[in-house]
């Protein structure tokens, strides 16, 4: 699935295919680069992207449990899309897909990254934020990257000027090479002299920029304080064109919620992430509406792949009380 809003929605309501959207989206891309820099010239871009979330987990793609009126209505207003599909069915080449407009084959035919390895997007490869820069735009990538951990494949090397957020997956663990900030925040017993030593699945680092800056991660407020860095970003660049890239890291697995969230879905943990989401949506889009930047910020939400496909993963056979995956009804 994937939504789209902005000021183009007057000319059509009807469902298009992605793949005419791409030609669209890449038009867009490429007339930014080559217009005069007016601001009449440069709508913002907002790209949400959920991690694993099946086609039928929005009310506006037939959930009947899960509530999410701000993307509904984001549906309703401007453009829904039914004709889908990722670059990838898993994360780190539909992401490198989507940043670059290529296949993934061609850039590089990355897998799954983790943390003990050592490639990455190959930062001569042209983003999406490369080419807004090129036009003036100030840019920040805000939530899980996963197209490499070093400093080299870093979203500040890949045409951002920020990055907060999980390096990779939030099921994966520590590169313990990777730097320290001065005022990094050590939680669950961890300190420098045992860091080394406390390298466990589910525990991931929170970066900025470069540099570590809790570990492990709190990610029970992760979607939180994403949503918080985005609209500060926006709110610090409302008087020039912005482009923030916003991959969640919900509802990938273990699944995480503020405890506002927490119980309120009527199918478990899984929903509440997913209403999370949605209540982050609608922050940002209110925020758009109160800067009256509304009607001139394209804002797309997608999700990287479908949902995650119930397993031998230990995280879920400790949680088969509680829904873990997503609906992908009427796709497989």
């Amino acid at each position: 699935f994937l939504l789209l809003k902005n000021e183009f929605n007057r000319f059509t309501h009807n469902p298009i295919s992605m793949k005419r959207f791409l030609v669209f989206f890449l038009f867009f891309c490429s007339i930014a680069a080559v217009l005069p820099s007016s601001r009449a010239a440069s709508p913002n871009v907002i790209i949400i992207m959920a991690d694993d979330q099946g086609y039928q987990d929005l009310g506006c793609f037939g959930s009947l449990k899960i509530k999410t009126p701000h993307i509904d209505r984001m549906a309703k207003e401007g453009m829904r899309f039914t004709d889908f599909y990722s670059g990838a069915p898993v994360c780190t080449p539909s992401r490198a897909a989507l940043l670059t407009g290529c296949y993934a084959k061609r850039v590089g035919g990355l897998g799954v990254l983790f943390p003990r390895d050592k490639r990455g997007l190959n930062p001569d490869e042209i983003t999406i934020a490369d080419l807004l820069k090129t036009k003036g735009y100030a840019t920040a990538c805000i939530g899980k990257w996963h197209l490499g951990h070093l400093k080299e494949f870093l979203p500040t090397s890949q045409g951002f000027d920020t990055y907060f957020g999980v390096p990779y997956s939030n099921d994966m663990t520590l590169d313990p090479t990777q730097p320290l900030a001065n005022e990094v925040v050590l939680r669950e017993g961890v300190t420098l002299e045992n860091i080394k030593s406390r390298v466990k699945k589910n525990l991931v680092p929170l970066m900025r920029d470069t540099k570590i800056i809790e570990y492990p991660a709190d990610q029970n407020t992760l979607t939180k304080r994403y949503t918080e860095e985005a609209i500060a970003f926006i709110k610090k660049n409302k008087e020039k064109p912005f482009f923030v890239y916003l991959p969640h890291t919900m509802p990938h697995i273990p699944l995480y919620a503020t405890p506002q969230f927490e119980g309120e879905s009527e199918i478990g943990l899984y929903g509440d992430t997913i209403e999370e989401l949605d209540w982050s949506t609608g922050q940002i889009l209110e925020t758009l509406r109160k800067l009256k930047l509304d009607q001139n910020t394209l804002v797309i939400y997608t999700s990287d792949n479908g949902p995650w496909k119930l397993s031998s993963n230990s995280w879920v056979k400790g949680n088969m009380n509680r829904r873990v995956g997503g609906f992908a009804h009427p796709l497989k």
